[in-house]
């Protein structure tokens, strides 16, 4: 998951330094007023979203694996901690009605 969220972060910011020269360049137009840096960050962040989308099919996939195993086992713990509270509880109360 880490990985993912890197690979992006690395996509993001390679996009970030080429639009930052495009538009110092001349080759797309500045933001208006202030809102240069603004500018730059939103395309760079629209840019980058199919870039990640495609380039990084593989290593979502992978992340989605994970965290379905995660998911799953952790329903099993749960599951297994019910079960066993119920069997507690269940030899509680045949010990108290025998008693």
């Amino acid at each position: 998951m880490l990985r993912y969220t890197l690979k992006r972060l690395g996509i993001f910011a390679g996009c970030l330094v080429v639009v930052w020269g495009l538009v110092y360049s001349g080759v797309f137009p500045r933001g208006l007023g202030d809102s240069n840096g603004m500018w730059i960050i939103l395309l760079a962040l629209v840019i980058s979203a199919p870039i990640s989308f495609v380039v990084l099919r593989q290593e979502r996939d992978r992340a989605s694996e994970q965290v379905v195993r995660r998911v799953d086992r952790m329903k099993a713990n749960l599951e297994a901690n019910r079960s066993q509270e119920d069997l507690a509880d269940d030899s509680a109360r045949a010990q108290g009605q025998t008693s």
